[in-house]
């Protein structure tokens, strides 16, 4: 099992989730709906290993978030709802950063960036380059926080073996991204 919640919750402040129940094998597929647009950026979040379930249990692999989250973070890749800013001067510095990142030669890192750029061609810059960065590292699961299905299939040529989870406001989303995700497959 590479992802898997068991009544995962998250309750904080204001912010309240039901629980969360997942299981996604390696290289498998997953549009997960959620009750509202904050609850499917929470439970992407829970999956990335960044914020804690207050209850029940998240695993990434073998691995627990709340104790190994260095080693959840070498496994997955996650790209936000609203991706930051981009604010190197160039692709290449992005690239290298990434790269350090996930401590790889910036040559080869480079090359595959390039690469997987390319297959995006027809994907804004603005998601292409956050699915580039998160690609970047070799995730063996990709989290992404409500993404758009008009992407969902460049997603899936992309990610190529990875595992793929997305979080989304709706059943109607969740769907919709599914069903253009399963067309590459």
């Amino acid at each position: 099992m590479l992802l898997e919640m068991r009544g995962a919750r998250y309750v904080r402040g204001g912010e309240t989730i039901a629980p969360q129940n997942v299981a996604l094998e390696a290289g498998h597929r997953h549009a997960h709906a959620c009750e509202g647009q904050r609850a499917a950026g929470i439970v992407a979040m829970l999956a990335a290993g960044l914020v804690r379930a207050t209850e029940g249990s998240v695993f990434v692999g073998a691995f627990d978030p709340r104790i190994q989250p260095v080693h959840v973070k070498q496994l997955v890749g996650y790209i936000p709802h609203d991706p930051l800013p981009y604010e190197f001067p160039t692709f290449e510095r992005y690239v290298e950063y990434r790269a350090a990142l996930h401590r790889l030669p910036a040559a080869e890192s480079l090359q595959r960036a390039n690469g997987i750029l390319e297959s995006l061609d027809g994907v804004h810059e603005s998601f292409a380059y956050p699915l580039v960065g998160a690609l970047i590292g070799r995730p063996a699961l990709l989290v992404l926080d409500r993404p758009q299905a008009v992407y969902a299939a460049h997603i899936a040529d992309a990610a190529g073996g990875a595992a793929i989870f997305s979080t989304h406001g709706s059943q109607s989303e969740a769907s919709r991204f599914a069903a253009a995700c399963a067309a590459v497959a």
